[in-house]
C-alpha cells in the first residue's frame, strides 16, 4: 500500500486535533500493510532531551500489532511562514522504520510535485544503509535480524 495524499491528511487531521493553528506543533501518520492508519504526536517537555519524534507513537504501536509500516509522512507547522512542512525521516526514524525493510515509503518535500512532496523509499533515502554490512549477501536485514 503506498504512500498518498490520505496519508498526508491523516497527520494533517492529528495536527490540527493535538495544536492549534496558532501553536507551533507537528504530527505524523503511518500506514500498515493490513492498510489501516495510524497517527502520532512527540511529546512536548521541558527537557527535551527526552521529547521523541512525531512517528515514534505510530512506530511502537504498529510494532506492538505486530504489523508492518508500509508508508510514513510527518508534518510540521510552520508558523512563521504560515505552512505545512513535510519532513523526511530523521536518521533515528530511518533506523525505526528500516525493521520493515528497504521498501517502506516516507514522504519527502519536493515542490515540483503536486502537494509538495512525493514518497521515497527507505532504500533511496539511504542507500548505503550500514546494516547491509551484517548480511552475508550484502541485502537489507530481515526484521528477524533487526529485532535479534
Amino acid at each position: 500500500m503506498a504512500l498518498d495524499q490520505a496519508l498526508v491528511d491523516a497527520a494533517r487531521d492529528q495536527l490540527d486535533r493535538r495544536w492549534p493553528a496558532d501553536e507551533d506543533g507537528g504530527a505524523a501518520a503511518v500506514r500498515l500493510a493490513d492498510g489501516r492508519v495510524l497517527t502520532s504526536v512527540g511529546l512536548d517537555n521541558l527537557n527535551m532531551s527526552v521529547a521523541l519524534c512525531h512517528e515514534t507513537g505510530a512506530l511502537i504501536q504498529a510494532y506492538t500489532l505486530d504489523v508492518p509500516v508500509t508508508a510514513t509522512v510527518c508534518l510540521c507547522r510552520d508558523r512563521e511562514r504560515n505552512r505545512l512542512l513535510v519532513l523526511p525521516p530523521c536518521g533515528i526514524c530511518q533506523e525505526r522504520l528500516a525493521l520493515w525493510g528497504p521498501r517502506v515509503e516516507a514522504a519527502v518535500p519536493d515542490a515540483t510535485a503536486p502537494g509538495g512532496w512525493r514518497a521515497a523509499t527507505l532504500a533511496e533515502l539511504n542507500p548505503l544503509y550500514w546494516g547491509t554490512s551484517f548480511t552475508e549477501d550484502g541485502d537489507w536485514p530481515t526484521q528477524a535480524a533487526h529485532s535479534a
